[in-house]
Order: C-alpha cells, then structure tokens, then sequence
C-alpha cells in the first residue's frame, strides 16, 4: 500500500469528498480567471477550442484506463446534441468573462439551478411545487440585484457580458436537463467520454472564424486551461462518488469567494454592495432548490421501498420483517 493510500484511508469519506469538491471550485476559479487573462488576445471560440483540445490530452490517461467499450449506444444523436450544446454554453461562457468581472459572471452563472428546475417541470414533467417555484423567483430577483437596471447604465441592466453569461447558464442548464434523460439508459462513463471525444471538433468549427494564435507568452495559460478543467472535473466526479449530491452541491457556491479573491489580486477587480446582496439571494435559493429536491428524492425512495416491502409480505409464506431496536429509534 503506497503512503497516499494510508493517509486516504485515514481521511474520513465526508471529509474527503469535503476537501475534493472545495479542490474542484478552487481549479474552476483558476479556469475562470484564466480565461479572463487570455481574453485580452484570445476570443472567446477560440480560448473554448483550446480549452476543449488540452483538456482531452489530460483526458487520455482516464480514458486509457476505462477503454471504449462503454461507448457501443443507439443514442449518438443525443450525445451529439448534447455535446453541441455544452461547446455553446462554454463559448458564450468565456466570451462573456472579457466584458465581466469574473465575480459577476460566476454568480450570474448560478442561474443555471433556477433554469433546470423550470425546464425540469416543462420539459420532464417533474411536479415542482411552490416552495421550489418561490426559490426560483427569489433567484432570479437576487439576479436583479446585481444587474440593477435602475442603474440605467445599459438596457434593462444586461449587457452584452450579461447576456451571454445568462445565455451560458441557461444552456447548461438544459444540458442537465439531457444527462438526465441519457442516464436513464446509459452509462456514465459513456456520457463523460462522448463529451470528451465529440467537444474538441464541435468547438474547432466556429473557432476558425475568429481564429488567432496564441503568443509565446500566452501558451502556458492556454495549457492551463485544459489542466485545470480537467483536474476540477475530476475532483468534483470523486466527490459525488464519496457523498450525497445534496452535501457537495452547496460547495460549488464556494467558487465566488475563490474568484473574488483572483478578480481582486489578479485584476484589479472590486465588487459592489449590490453584487454580494444579489449573490446571497441566488446562492441561498440554489442551496435550498438542491436540499428539496434530495429531501424529495429520499421521501420517494423511501415510500417505493415500504411498498415493495407491503408486497413482499402479501406474499404467501413470507414472514413479515419486524423492526429491531435500530430501527425504532
């Protein structure tokens, strides 16, 4: 057993899923933040083509190790739909950070929760009631909050780093809205590396219109790109895999206070009264949008598993399971 495996095991599983998804908001603010720097030189397709080719390199030795098997499916044409889709978001995502503080665009893109729980009920026909229908108008007013269109500084408040932050939230949203559906029938192995495989080609297209060459001075930022992408998305893949998703959702809203920091040392940058008000509305609404939805997850679980139990025990000879002291308490 390597030393890395013995301190593993002496770190308790919450707390590791804990430090890894506080790990993966701390790398997605880096990508953030390097985005924004690469802007000054780099648009937006193309920082995204960049970002998508890197981070398949890193990429590869995950995908040596869980091979292509996974990947025989009759649902290409989702993926592929879905694929397009995330390259979009992404591509109005990193336009947008050029005319944004990175703070503003980071908790701007915490709409993303209060979009999929409106098309979770539009488009899944999920039963969303009105404490989640009041969360989601409570989100949307801490939006408000930030864009103050009473300010009269642009139209209605949104400009165009608005607008495609906003845009880029709604897109991702709808991609929750697809892996949702494609994890009813597939794999999620086969969903990451169809994403992986299909992004890089979908983002070259548009890139080669506004295409431009890094500088020399710019290349290790684009490599960055890839390697924080990667490095977040797979710390926050184990940190579901070791806990409950309604224990480490909360800790993405962590990625404000990490951005906030680099947009002050890195930029210059200093958010306003109304920015951290509006934050506190959104993030507040996505947290308890993410606590109803596990607390009604379990109720469901909860209720199947004493059915099937009334079922198992209207069977002929079948003994009736009795409670033991455990379970009363």
């Amino acid at each position: 057993m390597t030393s890395f495996d013995q301190i593993r095991r002496r770190i308790p599983d919450p707390l590791l899923a804990a430090l890894l998804a506080l790990g993966a908001c701390i790398f997605f603010a880096l990508l953030s933040a390097t985005v924004k720097h690469l802007s000054t030189e780099l648009h937006g397709f193309v920082t995204a083509f960049w970002r998508n080719l890197f981070g398949f390199v890193f990429m590869i030795p995950w995908l040596w190790r869980h091979g292509f098997g996974s990947l025989r499916t009759g649902r290409f044409g989702t993926y592929l739909f879905r694929s397009s889709i995330s390259v979009v978001s992404m591509m109005c995502g990193f336009t947008g950070l050029a005319f944004l503080p990175i703070a503003n665009a980071t908790s701007l893109s915490f709409t993303a929760p209060l979009f999929a729980t409106i098309m979770a009920a539009l488009i899944l026909k999920e039963r969303v009631r009105i404490r989640r229908w009041s969360a989601t108008l409570l989100g949307f007013c801490g939006v408000l909050l930030i864009l103050q269109p009473w300010s009269g500084d642009s139209l209605a408040g949104i400009g165009i780093g608005e607008g495609l932050i906003i845009v880029s939230a709604f897109l991702t949203a709808t991609v929750t809205i697809i892996v949702k559906t494609l994890s009813r029938s597939e794999s999620s192995q086969a969903i990451v590396t169809y994403m992986v495989l299909l992004a890089t080609p979908l983002a070259l297209v548009p890139a080669t219109f506004v295409w431009s060459w890094p500088s020399l001075e710019a290349w290790p930022y684009v490599v960055a790109l890839g390697l924080f992408g990667t490095l977040g998305h797979l710390c926050w893949t184990h940190a579901f895999a070791l806990a409950d998703a309604s224990a480490i959702v909360p800790y993405d809203y962590s990625r404000l206070i990490f951005t906030v920091i680099l947009g002050v040392f890195w930029f210059g940058e200093h958010p306003d009264t109304w920015f951290w008000i509006g934050s506190a509305v959104i993030i507040g609404a996505g947290i308890y949008i993410a606590q109803r939805e596990a607390f009604l997850r379990h109720a469901k679980a909860t209720q199947a598993a004493a059915t099937q139990a009334t079922a198992d025990s209207a069977q002929p000879g079948t003994a009736p399971v009795l409670p033991t002291k455990d379970d009363a308490r």
